[in-house]
């Protein structure tokens, strides 16, 4: 970006600058206008912003200001009390994450068992998962989705930078059972579930 920003792109950047939310780019135009290349100036400013303390990034569609990741210890005063998520919890997640939209009876069916209670209410209370609607079958189940808060506390674009079963594998997040059967029966366990599905 030029040493002098024109007033367009200060337009943009005091819009993303003073928003408590992050902001799409209809809510973006809303503000600045439709005077200059909004996706060139965006991408210039995060471009700008890339070396810096604050980033300009896009999480799931949206634009905002964010602490660079290497330095965000820096403003942790006091450590957070998170609760860390259970299995259960983690693997419900990793399963709305690949398959949403999914119903509870589809989660139960992936993972081999039932859902406890409050599994969903503690991913919807994190803001990771929410209800998308229900799904036009008799009964009508809720369906479930990932939110914008999941791929920007997961520091994803989008849905598509998940990590996929090579990577997953080089990383060593598979488990133990999935590998000594694939070790057993020569094919991938993963892959035979993506074939059923």
């Amino acid at each position: 970006m030029t040493e002098e920003l024109d007033d367009y792109a200060r337009a943009v950047e005091a819009a993303l600058f003073a928003s408590e939310e992050p902001l799409t780019l209809a809510e973006l135009r809303l503000h600045v206008g439709e005077s200059g290349d909004l996706r060139m100036t965006l991408a210039a400013l995060a471009d700008d912003y890339a070396g810096r303390g604050v980033n300009l990034v896009e999480r799931g569609g949206r634009w905002h200001f964010q602490t660079a990741a290497d330095l965000a210890y820096i403003l942790r005063r006091e450590k957070e009390d998170q609760r860390k998520l259970s299995r259960a919890g983690m693997e419900t997640l990793a399963i709305i994450a690949y398959h949403e939209p999914v119903s509870r009876a589809e989660i139960e069916a992936i993972r081999g068992v039932q859902v406890a209670k409050g599994t969903l209410d503690v991913l919807m209370e994190a803001g990771w998962v929410r209800p998308a609607g229900r799904r036009e079958v008799p009964g009508r189940p809720l369906i479930y989705a990932t939110t914008v808060e999941f791929l920007s506390h997961f520091g994803l674009s989008s849905r598509r930078d998940l990590p996929g079963i090579d990577d997953l594998r080089a990383a060593g997040l598979l488990d133990p059972v999935d590998l000594a059967l694939e070790g057993m029966t020569g094919q991938s366990v993963v892959e035979n579930d993506e074939e059923d599905a």
